[in-house]
C-alpha cells in the first residue's frame, strides 16, 4: 500500500500515534507513553534514540537487547545483504546462514553445548527448553522467586510472580518456586521431585531487580541437579553475550547445564532472534525428529544473518572485555552519585558488567526517577519483578563523554527526586 504524504506526516504526530495505540494496540500502553511525555521514537544509532520532535535520548535501557548499540554497522550491513538475497527460506532445502550462525554461536558457548535450536524470542527459547526437558521425563518444574523467563504459558509457569500468573491459572502442574540464592531450599525441592525435576535459573536475576546470588550458588545448583538426576536450564537470555562482562554468567563457576537459553543481544539490536543451545544428549529427541518442535519463522536467513553478525562482532571487537571494564566504571560512578542518598532514597546499588540495579526506598521513587531521567534525555528501565529497582543496561559502545552525560543526568535527577519526596 502506498502511504500518502498526509499519512506520513500524521505518523510523526504523537497525538495520532497515541490515538491509534488506544484504538488498535493497547490503551494502557498509550497511557504509559503519554505519562513519559508522549514521545514517538523514529530512529536510532549507537547509544542514541531519536524522537519525532527532533530530540535524542541516551539509551541506558532497552531491556538488555542493545549490547552492540542500535544499528551496529556490521549487523545492519549483514541484514541488508540478506534482504537483497534471500530473507526467508522455504524450509524444504538446507539453508547455509542458519548453519553458519549455529556454528559461530556454538564456538562460544560452554563446553558440550553444541546443539543450537534457533527461535524468534526468549519466551520461545524457554518453551523449547521446557518441552525438551519433558520429553526426557523431567515433568516437575522448579524455578526461583523473582525469576523471569517469559509470559507464554509454559514460560509463565516458571516466571514466579502472581501478578502475571494468577489470571492464567492453572499453569503447568508440579511447578514450584524456591527463594533465589537459597541452596538449602533448592536441595529440598530437588529431593522432593528427584529425577522428574527440571530446574530453570538465571545467573543474575534481571527482571528480579539485578539480584546477584551468593558465590557458589550456580555451582551448587549444577551439583545438586547431577546428584538428583535433574535437568538444568540456565537462562542467559539477558545475562549472556557479554552483558555481565563475560561471555556467559555461568563462566565464573564453570557450570555445565543441559540447556543454555540465549536471546536479546543475539539480535545485534536489529532483528529479533533467540536460541536454545543444548548438549548432544539433551538435544537427541529434537535431533532425531526435526518436526517434533518447529516454528515457521524460526532460523530464518534474515534473523540468522543478524545473529551471525552479532556473534562475529562481539568476538572481533572484544565487546566482552569492554563491557567488563565499562561496567566497573559505571558501577563506581552510580554508587558515587547515590552516596548522598544512601539509607533514604537509595537502599542499594548492585551489578555485574553492564547490568546494574538501583534499589530505591519506594516504588513511587522509581517512577519519579525515570521521569526525571527522561526529562534530561536518558532512557532507563524498571524491573518487572522488582518494583523498587531501576535497571541500567547500557550498550558496550558507550563513550567516556556519554558516560559523563549519564552521570550528570543521574546526579541531577536523584537530587530532584530527593527534594520532591522529602
Amino acid at each position: 500500500m502506498t502511504v500518502s504524504p498526509a499519512t506520513e506526516a500524521a505518523v510523526a504526530d504523537p497525538s495520532y500515534v497515541a490515538r491509534v495505540y488506544r484504538e488498535h494496540l493497547a490503551a494502557g500502553r498509550a497511557v504509559l507513553g503519554e505519562v513519559l511525555g508522549g514521545m514517538v521514537e523514529t530512529s536510532s544509532e549507537g547509544v542514541w534514540v531519536h524522537t519525532s520532535d527532533g530530540r535524542r535520548y541516551l539509551d541506558f535501557g532497552g531491556y538488555g537487547v542493545f549490547i552492540l548499540g542500535h544499528r551496529h554497522p556490521a549487523v545492519t550491513a549483514a541484514v541488508h545483504r540478506q534482504i537483497d538475497a534471500h530473507p526467508l527460506a522455504t524450509r524444504v532445502f538446507l539453508e547455509p546462514v542458519a548453519a553458519r550462525a549455529a556454528e559461530a554461536l556454538a564456538a562460544h558457548t560452554p563446553v558440550g553445548l553444541d546443539r543450537v535450536h534457533f527461535v524468534n524470542s526468549g519466551a520461545e527459547a524457554t518453551e523449547a527448553a521446557l518441552k525438551l526437558a519433558r520429553v526426557h521425563g523431567h515433568t516437575a518444574l522448579i524455578s526461583t522467586t523473582g525469576g523471569y523467563h517469559g509470559k507464554t504459558l509454559g514460560a509463565l509457569s516458571a516466571t514466579a510472580n502472581p501478578l502475571y500468573q494468577d489470571p492464567f491459572r492453572p499453569l503447568l502442574p508440579d511447578s514450584v518456586s524456591v527463594p533465589y540464592g537459597d541452596t538449602e531450599a533448592l536441595a529440598q525441592a530437588l529431593a522432593r521431585f528427584g529425577p522428574r525435576a527440571c530446574l530453570i535459573v538465571e545467573p543474575v536475576q534481571g527482571e528480579g531487580g539485578v539480584r546477584i546470588p551468593p558465590p557458589g550458588y550456580l555451582a551448587d545448583a549444577g551439583r545438586l541437579c547431577r546428584t538428583h538426576g535433574a535437568f538444568l536450564i540456565v537462562d542467559e537470555i539477558q545475562t549472556g553475550l557479554g552483558r555481565l562482562g563475560s561471555w556467559w554468567g555461568v563462566d565464573t563457576e564453570r557450570v555445565s547445564p543441559d540447556v543454555l537459553l540465549v536471546g536479546k543481544g543475539l539480535s545485534g539490536g536489529v532483528v529479533p532472534v533467540a536460541a536454545m543451545v543444548a548438549t548432544e544428549r539433551a538435544y537427541a529427541p529434537f535431533s532425531r525428529d526435526p518436526y517434533l518442535h518447529t516454528s515457521t519463522f524460526a532460523a530464518s536467513p534474515l534473523a540468522c544473518a543478524a545473529a551471525l553478525a552479532a556473534v562475529q562482532t562481539l568476538d572481533r571487537e572484544d565487546v566482552v572485555t569492554r563491557a567488563r571494564a565499562l561496567g566497573l566504571r559505571l558501577l563506581h560512578g552510580v554508587r558515587a552519585a547515590c552516596t548522598p542518598y544512601t539509607g533514604g532514597l537509595v537502599r542499594d546499588v548492585r551489578g555485574r558488567g553492564l547490568l546494574i540495579g538501583l534499589e530505591l526506598g519506594a516504588e513511587q521513587a522509581v517512577g519519579e526517577l525515570i521521569l526525571e531521567l527522561v526529562g534530561r534525555g536518558v532512557l532507563v528501565n524498571h524491573s518487572l519483578n522488582a518494583g523498587r529497582v531501576l535497571r541500567l543496561t547500557p550498550p558496550a559502545v558507550v563513550t567516556d563523554a556519554e558516560l559523563g552525560l549519564f552521570r550528570t543526568a543521574l546526579s541531577e535527577s536523584l537530587r530532584a527526586v530527593a527534594d520532591r519526596l522529602a
